[in-house]
């Protein structure tokens, strides 16, 4: 099932899909967000978290792509930014709680179980990503069904496609960036292409958007 929208146009004159904060997939209400995101997305992420509000009721699980040869850093900066939000990087086999901003760890696929907890996977590199998107969106897709919203941002290639199409199967929700204002607009392009109705924004609306469930 797909957001309830009506049509706008961008801020760069090209239309866009809107979701309206009033209606939210029916009576289902959104128990998991899921953010994926790769080259160009980190900005968009840093936005995102510091404009959510200290209180907000719904857990979030960012999986971002990173150098697997290098210590990122990416968690510490996020957390030191945000010293008034809990931001961690889960343990395997930690249950999901809230409020918490959770961090895919490096170098692991992060899975979520029917449990609704953490599974941390060293298997192979999927479309030369560790963590995958596509792995996160489609456990947390047959896990959470229709009260999952996940999010597709920036990035180089075609991971998060297959697990958009996951989510809506399953009839969770999905929004992917606008590629117009994506630094590496490849990986929301490929969404699009595979789910063309799928809901597409801009960052500022996707925050508006994210922040507007805290009263749901």
């Amino acid at each position: 099932m797909y957001l309830s929208t009506f049509a706008v146009v961008s801020d760069h004159g090209i239309p866009l899909t809107l979701p309206e904060t009033s209606v939210l997939m029916g009576e289902n209400k959104v128990e998991l967000i899921v953010i994926g995101g790769s080259a160009g997305s980190f900005p968009v992420l840093l936005h995102l978290i510091k404009a959510l509000p200290e209180n907000f009721s719904v857990p979030v699980l960012i999986v971002v792509h990173r150098q697997r040869n290098v210590l990122s850093e990416f968690t510490k900066i996020v957390a030191e930014a945000n010293k008034n939000k809990r931001i961690l990087e889960p343990d395997d086999k930690a249950l999901i709680e809230k409020p918490c901003i959770y961090i895919a760890p490096q170098n692991y696929h992060t899975l979520i179980e029917k449990d609704r907890s953490f599974s941390l996977d060293y298997s192979e590199a999927i479309k030369f990503s560790r963590p995958s998107i596509d792995v996160t969106f489609e456990s947390a897709a047959r896990v959470y069904k229709n009260n999952l919203l996940s999010i597709l941002l920036s990035g180089a290639n075609n991971d998060g496609t297959d697990g958009i199409k996951t989510v809506i199967k399953n009839g969770g929700s999905a929004i992917v960036q606008d590629p117009s204002t994506a630094e590496f607009p490849a990986m929301p392009r490929s969404a699009l292409a595979a789910v063309p109705d799928v809901a597409v924004l801009n960052f500022f609306r996707i925050s508006n958007y994210i922040n507007s469930l805290n009263s749901l």
